[in-house]
């Protein structure tokens, strides 16, 4: 392989690779922090607008959460909030979030649209986490790598 296209290519799959891992530690933090901090509740699987909604494995929810514009006050109504759940990525959606079906959340009180399953809803999350972080891991391996022998060569 040439050099130049080897040392590319390593920045590009490490580059890649980094984004990868920066990103599924962030979504797994939000997740644990959403889940301690957060306000749980009790969402409702809304059926998708348009075909191309249920491609997307994350179901879209509605709840109703407490509104935080406007005066503060005991007397405060309600918004309806409809959204997807933050950090579920399986391949496919699971038949236990069908249109109408009730899933248990918890979300951020001051960006209700910030929400996650509860874990018990999400089945094996940690699996999918660990599928993603070793893909970024052989991503920025590879890479480094190829960076490695394009300036050895």
């Amino acid at each position: 392989m040439d050099t130049t296209t080897a040392t590319a290519g390593g920045a590009v799959l490490a580059l890649f690779g980094g984004a990868l891992l920066l990103w599924c530690a962030s979504e797994v933090r939000l997740r644990h922090l959403v889940r301690r901090r957060g306000v749980p509740a009790v969402a409702t699987v809304v059926a998708e607008a348009d075909a191309h909604g249920e491609l997307d494995s994350a179901p879209l929810l509605s709840f109703s959460a407490p509104a935080v514009t406007g005066a503060a006050g005991p007397g405060r109504c309600a918004e309806l909030v409809i959204t997807r759940p933050r950090g579920h990525t399986p391949l496919r959606r699971p038949a236990c979030f069908a249109p109408g079906a009730s899933v248990r959340i918890s979300y951020d009180p001051r960006r209700p649209s910030r929400a996650v399953l509860a874990a018990t809803e999400t089945g094996r999350a940690a699996v999918a986490d660990l599928l993603w972080t070793s893909l970024g891991t052989g991503c920025v391996t590879a890479g480094a790598v190829l960076i490695a022998a394009g300036l050895a060569g």
